[in-house]
């Protein structure tokens, strides 16, 4: 296979499986050089999926290149706070850097687009748009004038609405609300009166137990249960409207991509594209028993009503539309990632949403019927 072919499909692999790494190129050729690469993160030890798929694919390269290419991961603080990695990666601090870019749309709101926006792409429809969509190379041409270029590495899935100290039963609920949230929703909720509010990961469990915040929102039940906000805050919201698929990005510095051999870069690639398929698995693997635990423990689960839901969509469509007259940037990839959208979600009402909605159904039956 010659090089620019595997180049290209490793680059686009991004739910492959185990088998990705094995099938990458030898390394281990004799003249490689020793190199050695930092990544800097935005999450705490503590989150073995976040920081675990930091860590996945520092082990991975080290394997595949017979310790060669080394990547030593730092956590959120270690080197720069988790909600600097972006600098730290356009800066040449670090060479590479693990984070979820909607951190930085206060730079520029088309950062948040690879990531997640409200009401975007599931985490399949964004694997799609990113891989057979042009969403790759339209967001690879707006990371290089920040000095970077990126790699998908993972996806939380459509997260949890978050955890709030009283119900949340109507639209005037959210006025005066001060809400941990990440990303380009902050403008939306602030159309409904909410006042976001930006923290890191490790810094939301000590605010909400202080009152600083009435309410946050982080990933999903077992991340959020590792944080402890249940200790704190007993409401626990669904659907995460904003994060329907939230992809994690690994973004590495142009100069130290252009400088690293072919054969790393390759491997790299392929990494990334197995973290990609790694990550997903597991948040959907250790999420619904995380759930049963935090209801055992009297968290009350509660969904969003329609009336609330009906009013972020229509402040979602506000925002985006506000935002792509003001910047060409978001508007241009924007209008591709809806125009895909657009295009899927019929496909997943006829045959996946149609089998989920049975399975739900189904499933609940039985469990009624086991208990007579």
């Amino acid at each position: 296979m010659e090089r620019r072919s595997f180049l290209k499909k490793a680059g686009l692999g991004l739910a492959a499986g185990a088998a990705a790494a094995p099938s990458i190129v030898n390394a281990q050729a004799p003249g490689l050089p020793t190199v050695s690469w930092r990544m800097a993160g935005s999450w705490p030890k503590s989150l073995d999926t976040l920081f675990g798929g930091m860590e996945f694919i520092a082990k991975r390269v080290a394997a595949a290149t017979g310790g060669k290419f080394t990547i030593k991961v730092f956590a959120a603080g270690e080197i720069v706070g988790g909600l600097q990695v972006l600098d730290a990666v356009q800066n040449g601090t670090v060479e590479c850097g693990h984070t979820a870019t909607y951190y930085y749309y206060g730079k520029d709101p088309t950062f948040a687009l690879n990531c997640a926006v409200p009401f975007g792409l599931n985490s399949r429809q964004q694997n799609g748009w990113m891989v057979h969509g042009g969403g790759m190379e339209l967001v690879r041409e707006f990371y290089k004038t920040y000095n970077c270029t990126l790699f998908p590495v993972g996806n939380t899935g459509t997260q949890m609405g978050g955890w709030f100290r009283k119900e949340i039963k109507t639209v005037a609920d959210l006025k005066g609300l001060k809400f941990r949230m990440g990303g380009f929703a902050g403008r939306v909720l602030t159309k409904l009166g909410v006042v976001p509010q930006m923290i890191a990961g490790g810094d939301i469990y000590p605010s909400l137990e202080k009152g600083t915040i009435d309410g946050a929102e982080w990933v999903g039940p077992y991340d959020d249960e590792k944080l402890g906000f249940y200790k704190v805050a007993k409401y626990y919201y669904y659907p995460g409207w904003w994060e329907p698929g939230t992809e994690l990005d690994l973004l590495v510095n142009l100069k130290a991509w252009e400088a690293l051999p072919k054969e790393y870069q390759a491997i790299l690639e392929s990494v990334c594209a197995e973290a990609n398929g790694w990550t997903m698995a597991k948040y959907d693997a250790d999420n619904p028993a995380a759930l049963k635990r935090l209801v055992a423990n009297g968290v009350r689960l509660r969904a969003f009503s329609n009336d609330i839901m009906a009013a972020c969509y229509k402040a979602t469509n506000e925002v985006n539309a506000e935002a792509s007259a003001k910047n060409p940037a978001f508007k241009k990839i924007y209008d591709s990632m809806s125009k895909f959208r657009s295009e899927t979600v019929q496909w997943f009402s006829i045959a996946e949403n149609t089998m989920s909605n049975f399975a739900v159904a189904a499933e609940r039956l039985s469990q009624r019927g086991s208990k007579k």
